[in-house]
């Protein structure tokens, strides 16, 4: 069971291109918090990150940096220059007419590749929003990802028929080729979150049986079993992991994956509860009522008004 990509594709983690940078001189760009993390990918030059409360990061070319959700940041040709507000309407007139947006003064040094990633906000699933610092991925690292970056790059420089549909896709693949060199390389880093949760096989393994069959009726017992553990090891495992016992991250996954359902299909709640491995409709609905404080038809009847 590949859980990253399950959990991406529930959570509705998609990215979009935001900005193509193009920057000489002395410049500096300060960018407001966002609901989405940030991915920046240097494609030429060296960018300096600067975030409230961290030490001024460089980002070489071929680097990329995952800048969690809601997290204000500027960046810069070096340390210390003023960093200018971002214009938003200069920004998206770029983005409408595909050209790159010119800051600081020729010749252009250095090219900055600015994506989004947003994720679905009915799912509690905390894939992207539970990253507490920029996470940092060099081209020396993973050659797969620095050829990644070149083929954006490439993309973006010479737009033809189907760019944009080529760029989407290039984007979702940047991600999951970010995470997994990231994982590979900083594994002591963004402990608590869940992604730094992949880097413990035993949860890792826990959370595959759980995406794998979520209507089965797992419980720390038998979760335990499937994954060759005792249930105090589990138990402690995924609290240093995740912050929650395995028997709340199963109901919070299997509510995750009703809601989405409730909001995009017409299946009966019966059918949903089932499949979500609740025994009875008033079972799931009352686990559906504490989790999202209302019943499952009326929260669909309210998503979809």
């Amino acid at each position: 069971m590949d859980v990253l990509a399950d959990v991406l594709r529930v959570s509705g983690a998609r990215g979009a291109l935001g900005v193509v940078l193009k920057a000489g001189g002395t410049w500096g760009l300060f960018l407001d918090s966002s609901p989405g993390a940030a991915l920046h990918v240097v494609s030429r030059g060296t960018v300096w990150l600067h975030v409230t409360g961290e030490e001024p990061l460089e980002v070489r070319a071929g680097d990329a940096v995952l800048v969690p959700p809601g997290t204000a940041h500027g960046m810069g040709g070096g340390v210390g220059v003023p960093m200018g507000s971002c214009d938003r309407e200069a920004a998206a007139r770029s983005f409408a007419d595909g050209r790159a947006l010119r800051l600081g003064s020729a010749p252009v040094q250095t090219e900055v590749i600015v994506l989004r990633y947003e994720q679905d906000p009915e799912v509690r699933t905390p894939v992207l929003t539970s990253l507490t610092r920029p996470m940092h991925v060099t081209a020396r690292e993973n050659a797969q990802l620095r050829r990644t970056v070149e083929l954006l790059a490439a993309e973006l420089a010479q737009p033809q028929f189907g760019t944009m549909a080529a760029v989407n896709s290039i984007v979702d693949v940047l991600l999951v080729q970010f995470v997994r060199a990231w994982l590979a390389r900083h594994p002591q880093e963004q402990s608590g979150s869940w992604l730094g949760a992949m880097r413990d096989p035993v949860v890792r393994d826990a959370l595959a049986c759980v995406h794998a069959r979520p209507e089965h009726p797992w419980t720390t017992e038998t979760l335990a079993a499937a994954t060759s553990v005792s249930r105090a090891t589990l138990s402690r495992r995924f609290r240093s992991a995740l912050g929650q016992t395995p028997g709340a991250y199963v109901t919070q996954w299997r509510i995750d994956l009703a809601s989405v359902r409730l909001r995009d299909t017409d299946e009966p709640v019966e059918s949903i509860s089932g499949a979500v491995g609740y025994g009875s409709p008033h079972a799931f609905s009352r686990a559906f009522r504490r989790a999202r404080g209302t019943a499952p038809g009326e929260y669909r009847s309210r998503l979809r008004r």
